[in-house]
């Protein structure tokens, strides 16, 4: 999966990686009782702290949820629906489980190098990965397409922002940032300008401009 640093970390260990606040970051493995990730940054792999970074939001990713559960949520979903999860028996993998409309059919992601792939196709995030099955079908049988699951989601409301562009204010009252910057969000509520905290400064800015984050 991929996050952001929140937070600057130096590493004071050997199997550490240090990285700067705004990085992005993909964290390869998550351990239910551990304060640390397994992650990799521009070909390292080592741990990096929990509180220092923030997953990015996917309704799709579910977690460690087990294939018995997953079916039971996608069991009368449409053709195409899908989740995914971490693997029951290849700790620290993943699998893909998918509506078939009669039946839920489970593909186990398989990772090396810093890539994951299903088929011959190879990814180097997993979001990439479920991308391309939107438009490609994940089946070799017939044409199933990955699509959202219907019905409603409880959203939680995010805290803070990560700016994936710059934003240069129009106006006294906009907001400015960087690419890379964390954004404090102090009114997420309108669809058209949101109303946020950067580098001491409160404005309102496009939310389009930013990765909204969730803890």
């Amino acid at each position: 999966m991929e996050a952001v640093a929140v937070f600057s970390f130096t590493a004071s260990e050997a199997d550490e990686i240090s990285f700067q606040k705004g990085d992005m970051i993909k964290v390869t493995d998550m351990e239910d009782d551990s304060s640390w990730f397994t992650a990799e940054i521009q070909g390292k792999r080592g741990y990096v702290p929990e509180n220092y970074i923030s997953l990015l939001p996917h309704l799709w990713f579910v977690g460690r949820v087990s294939r018995q559960e997953a079916e039971q949520r996608l069991r009368w979903q449409a053709s195409g629906a899908f989740l995914v999860r971490e693997s029951e028996s290849a700790p620290g993998e993943f699998s893909v489980s998918v509506s078939y409309g009669d039946m839920v059919e489970h593909f186990r992601v398989l990772e090396g190098a810093g890539q994951y792939c299903i088929w011959d196709e190879s990814f180097c995030s997993l979001n990439r990965l479920v991308d391309f099955y939107r438009t490609h079908s994940i089946a070799v049988e017939r044409v199933v397409y990955l699509r959202d699951p219907s019905g409603s989601v409880c959203v939680q409301k995010p805290r803070l922002a990560h700016a994936i562009c710059d934003y240069t204010a129009p106006q006294t009252a906009h907001l400015r940032f960087l690419r890379g910057d964390i954004i404090d969000l102090l009114d997420c509520s309108s669809s058209l300008s949101w109303r946020g905290r950067c580098r001491g400064r409160v404005g309102v800015f496009p939310p389009e401009y930013v990765q909204p984050l969730y803890h």
